[in-house]
């Protein structure tokens, strides 16, 4: 096993290229794998390869799952804005949301009504629960304001800012943040400092780099002022494959450094199920491990409009004191879908996984995610 270490007396910019190029060189070796033109081949010795074969014999399964569909299941929010009080409250939340977030652009000079501001706010409880830490709630909340005046498309964003590190399309309940404190189910001045930060976003500020980018300044958990940077591109590779790739990285005066890598490989055809292969790895001063990981290799299905079902198998682990380890794996199913309403989801996610490090055999563990989106 090859010793890795991290010697954060090198330049911090050289920690955070050095992710970036790991992510490109997992792009360049996928890509070089799909060069073939046609889809499916023949598995014989010359051209066999298991990335070509893999989905196929998936697709060629027998299922008793319902075929693919995007049927809408919920009315439109304009339809539905006046018939309770809770959808009433729901769009005139939403209505104050873009309309301060006009206010505030008119501060930094005139508006272009082709371009105008807008506003975001997901308002998520997470439960989760298992027969080891029992039950816990945790509510999150992250917004984000768009400025079109400023220039370099400026933004603030404010709440749990680690939703920001997970995948767009992350297929589980997550959360970085440490758990309830005292066997406490809702730890309230833990929520207050997990939700409470702030920050001014530039994204693209250059139109020279080969990638997406966001600069953040803020500030996070009440007094560790913070820069953080992240970099994201997307690869459309050959037979339905593309390749997605995310680097973070953040300073903080009190947290010091932090650096995640986020890729996705993922196989979709049109109108079929996809499958997808989700890795991170994570380092950071606030974590006892030098470095930790998470993959989850899964299926996805969708039966109706923004409806997901997935099934699949977790695996995570870490590295400390040259001592690698798989500390945790098991199988998974994961359901998502609007209830009710356009603006308001709700997910779960079952798991039967261990965990070596406390000493935990396989059992059962359940997330359910409220989530109301403004």
């Amino acid at each position: 096993m090859p010793h890795i270490k991290i010697n954060l007396s090198k330049p911090l910019l050289f920690i955070f290229l050095s992710g970036l190029a790991y992510s490109s060189t997992w792009a360049t070796v996928t890509e070089s794998v799909t060069e073939q033109k046609n889809w499916p081949l023949p598995a014989t010795d010359e051209n066999f390869n298991l990335l070509y074969q893999l989905p196929s014999w998936i697709d060629a399964a027998p299922t008793f799952l319902p075929q693919q569909s995007d049927e809408l299941m919920v009315r439109p929010i304009l339809e539905t804005a006046d018939r309770t009080w809770v959808d009433r409250k729901q769009f005139q939340i939403r209505s104050w949301a873009d309309d301060t977030s006009h206010k505030i652009d008119n501060w930094f000079g005139e508006t272009d009504p082709e371009k105008p501001a807008s506003a975001t706010l997901r308002v998520i409880v997470d439960n989760s629960w298992n027969k080891y830490d029992g039950y816990e709630i945790k509510p999150r909340i992250r917004g984000r304001i768009k400025l079109p005046t400023l220039e370099r498309q400026l933004s603030l964003v404010f709440g749990d800012d680690s939703l920001d590190n997970e995948l767009d399309n992350n297929v589980a309940i997550t959360n970085e943040n440490p758990g309830n404190s005292n066997d406490k189910t809702l730890d309230r001045q833990r929520t207050r400092e997990n939700n409470s930060s702030f920050a001014l976003r530039w994204s693209e500020f250059s139109k020279h780099l080969p990638f997406e980018t966001d600069l953040d300044l803020g500030l996070r958990s009440g007094n560790d002022i913070y820069l953080r940077l992240k970099a994201s591109k997307d690869w459309a590779l050959e037979n339905d494959f593309s390749f997605h790739a995310e680097q973070i990285y953040r300073y903080g005066i009190d947290s010091k450094n932090y650096l995640r890598t986020n890729i996705e490989l993922t196989h979709a055809r049109p109108n079929q199920a996809f499958l997808s292969n989700q890795l991170n790895l994570t380092y950071s001063d606030d974590q006892e491990d030098d470095l930790t990981w998470d993959n989850s290799l899964f299926r996805q299905h969708q039966f109706f409009h923004e409806n997901s079902f997935s099934y699949g198998i977790y695996t995570g682990g870490f590295l400390n004191n040259k001592d690698l380890r798989l500390n945790s794996w098991g199988p998974f199913i994961s359901w998502r879908q609007p209830l009710w309403r356009e603006w308001f989801y709700v997910q779960g996610n079952l798991n039967y996984m261990n965990d070596h490090r406390d000493d935990r055999s396989h059992f059962i563990s359940t997330s359910i995610r409220l989530e109301a989106l403004f």
